[in-house]
């Protein structure tokens, strides 16, 4: 039996390698693998610092992994192919009769995964990443949903009945050494971009009682302040499968027991978010069309964006003119990451104030993001853009100045990511160029777009 690593580099809550450890036999080692597919992974969009954090935790997994007997071998191959190529071979070898692993979402995958099976690899799958069941939380109609609000209902309502399974941490007997030493493990080479992020073991042990215990029930209160740190940072650990969500709501759970009962509270706004990762990992699940660039709203399919590439460069450095848009896209391609509400107001900008293709500004986060993620990413961008599953209506136009005014009312995030405006007031600083003209300051870069009649066009366009 061989167990293979992909999207869920983990043993906490981990199906694939606890069925994995029930089977093979303690007294002997057993073989898992994992594979650093570089090509792939960029077809992908991948970032770079997304790919460090992988690495990083791929090593720390070997080690792990040590200690309940189980050596992981890591091999390099370009892509998806090459990997089929590989097991088929090392399975005739090593005389290995099954595959264990944990399913993956995305369209690719699974094509790999039937692929396997084609030739005459014997895969067993569970699902690791997600709390209900994809294919199970239906409407009378035995379809998805196609509408948030009813499905946390029906999602409530199914978890709550049904339950959910976590799994733990093997219990690691310390009488028993591994038969293998560690030196013979071979590390990946980290480029350490990815260095700013703790290890999933700190994040665990630290980040997220700290969370739990001083900020989840500020959480809807200071969620959309980007300059404040109130949001949890656990979204790149999901998106990798180091952390899953299972062992999230369990420790919720643990500290809030009746959290599934009280969608009313204040701790409930952030499992409210759970909610809407699962809403649209269920969604890429039952529409296949999602992983492959398309809309889930078919009526906008044939639309002809007028993407002006000089627009969408200057989106893209951060040169919009617009100070919040700006210092979102300054955050971005400097940490790799982007707070929430401002992913919505930068996404918002470019496919509303700039009428471009939301599928350009997607590929961008993506190789942007250490927390990239198909279906979250790509739920969040048609929602935007008013062509996806229960988004928002497309006259709805977010003004970038009220939003700035809104959550970022005495320019400290502006200030942080656009240092060459700290000394505007902040009466200003939402919208500066009037002051800085008057001032003879030319420190700034003008606005591409006026709102009022990029707002009247992208109505138009739309309708």
């Amino acid at each position: 039996m061989l167990l293979w690593f992909r999207n869920d580099i983990r043993i906490n809550d981990n199906p694939a390698l606890h069925y994995f450890l029930e089977q093979h036999s303690s007294s002997e080692f057993g073989k898992a693998i994992f594979f650093v597919s570089e090509k792939q992974w960029q077809s992908h969009d991948w970032s770079s610092i997304k790919i460090d954090l992988i690495k990083r935790h791929v090593n720390t997994l070997a080690q792990q992994l040590l200690s309940l007997n189980i050596v992981l071998q890591v091999e390099y191959c370009d892509d998806f192919s090459k990997q089929i190529e590989f097991l088929k071979h090392y399975c005739h070898q090593h005389n290995i009769s099954e595959i264990v692993a944990n399913k993956e979402l995305e369209v690719n995958e699974n094509l790999r995964d039937k692929a396997c099976v084609e030739h005459g690899i014997a895969l067993r799958l569970f699902e690791s990443d997600v709390i209900a069941e994809k294919g199970k939380v239906l409407n009378k109609n035995g379809e998805m949903y196609k509408v948030f609000t009813p499905f946390k209902r029906a999602w409530l309502s199914y978890v709550k009945q049904v339950g959910f399974s976590y799994l733990g941490k093997p219990v690691i007997s310390k009488s028993k050494s591994s038969q293998v030493s560690s030196e013979l493990i071979k590390p990946i080479i980290c480029s350490g971009e990815s260095n700013a992020w703790p290890l999933a073991d700190k994040v665990e042990q630290q980040v997220i009682p700290t969370f739990f215990q001083d900020k989840v029930q500020y959480y809807g209160q200071e969620r959309d302040f980007p300059a404040i740190k109130a949001t949890s940072g656990l979204s790149p650990y999901l998106a990798i499968g180091t952390i899953s969500p299972r062992y999230l709501l369990t420790l919720m759970i643990q500290r809030f027991p009746d959290i599934l009962l009280a969608a009313d509270s204040e701790e409930f706004v952030w499992v409210n978010e759970i909610i809407w990762r699962e809403f649209y990992r269920h969604l890429v699940f039952h529409q296949e069309k999602l992983s492959k660039h398309q809309s889930f709203n078919e009526k906008y399919s044939a639309t002809v964006w007028p993407n002006n590439s000089e627009h969408f460069r200057a989106w893209c450095e951060g040169r919009t003119g617009y100070p919040l848009v700006d210092a979102a896209m300054a955050q971005l391609n400097q940490t790799g990451w982007m707070h929430n509400r401002l992913r919505m107001v930068a996404a918002s900008f470019l496919t509303k104030h700039l009428l471009i293709d939301w599928r350009l500004g997607e590929k961008y986060f993506m190789q942007q993001l250490i927390d990239g993620d198909l279906a979250a990413n790509n739920g969040g961008w048609q929602w935007a853009a008013s062509t996806g599953c229960d988004a928002q209506p497309y006259f709805r136009v977010f003004n970038p100045i009220r939003q700035s005014e809104r959550f970022d009312s005495d320019g400290e995030f502006i200030r942080k990511y656009l240092p060459e405006l700290a000394d505007v007031p902040s009466k200003h600083i939402h919208f500066p160029h009037a002051y800085l003209a008057k001032e003879n300051l030319a420190i700034y870069w003008p606005a591409i777009v006026e709102h009022k009649s990029a707002r009247i066009a992208a109505i138009e366009f739309y309708r």
